[in-house]
């Protein structure tokens, strides 16, 4: 069973930095891609960051220049570091993978979330 587990999140100020990571676990075969995603009450979840397994980002042009996804040598974390946080960043932020793993007596491709975790900009 693959897991995504994210940490971090929490309450800043605006303009202040945060960082979230988010470790994918389990009988896991291959990574294509990690991406980050916000979903704000009563807005459709969203796209922030995306990286694949060559390392290639994308980002949403509302965070363009002000976050940074990454991820270690593994593979199996990324990392979202957020600087210069606007109140309207504020929202549940959630670890998307498409992971190639064990599922009973076979392997196969799926689309994983984690649990999310609420940030929240505000003075």
């Amino acid at each position: 069973q693959v897991q995504l587990v994210e940490t971090g999140g929490g309450l800043v100020q605006p303009g202040g930095s945060l960082a979230l990571s988010c470790a994918a676990s389990g009988n896991i075969m291959s990574i294509i891609s990690m991406s980050w995603y916000r979903q704000a009450p009563e807005n459709e979840r969203e796209m922030v960051a995306t990286i694949n397994g060559a390392g290639a980002t994308n980002y949403a042009d509302s965070v363009k220049g002000r976050f940074t996804i990454s991820r270690d040598n593994s593979g199996n974390t990324i990392y979202l570091q957020m600087n210069s946080l606007k109140p309207e960043d504020t929202a549940v932020y959630y670890c998307n993978a498409y992971i190639n793993a064990r599922n009973g007596l076979k392997y196969e491709w799926n689309t994983y979330w984690g649990q999310g975790t609420q940030v929240t900009v505000s003075s």
